[in-house]
């Protein structure tokens, strides 16, 4: 359970470095308290998740497409692991294909981002998912019911 003094600790996995700066300026500003780490491809992330050390975010944010290993291949490798079954996952990617939105909720993403185009978009569209985790934290909901696309 969170406190209102504690921080959600959020990952993002992004090859694209303007699309990590985008992402972390957007993340600055929102009003939810929260820390940001991120990792450059899917094998980093894959490194960081199979340590038994490594802290569980409260969120995952996951591009798809990504040198090494893809975003598709680490949604299943960590839904296949009791650790992070219970860990929302975020999609962040670009493609808007229905295909992928719906193969990525179905094998366990919460969440599935379109990379919008509008920094403001981008803003609301994390702050919003913020406070919604914050909540299902808080209020010990049922994250099976956690589903959300932003387009």
């Amino acid at each position: 359970m969170l406190h209102n003094t504690d921080r959600i600790k959020v990952i993002l996995v992004d090859d694209d470095k303007d699309d990590i700066e985008l992402f972390q300026e957007a993340f600055s500003s929102v009003k939810v308290k929260s820390t940001l780490s991120f990792f450059m491809d899917g094998a980093e992330a894959m490194d960081y998740f199979n340590s038994s050390e490594s802290e569980i975010p409260q969120i995952l944010f996951l591009d798809l497409n990504m040198p090494k290993i893809g975003g598709i291949e680490v949604l299943t490798k960590l839904r296949q692991m009791n650790r992070y079954k219970k860990m929302p996952i975020a999609i962040y990617s670009t493609s808007s294909d229905e295909a992928d939105i719906e193969d990525t909720l179905g094998l366990g993403a919460n969440i599935y981002i379109v990379k919008p185009n509008n920094f403001e978009k981008l803003k609301k569209a994390i702050d919003e998912i913020l406070k919604i985790q914050w909540q299902y934290e808080n209020d010990k909901l049922d994250l099976r019911n956690y589903l959300m696309v932003f387009d």
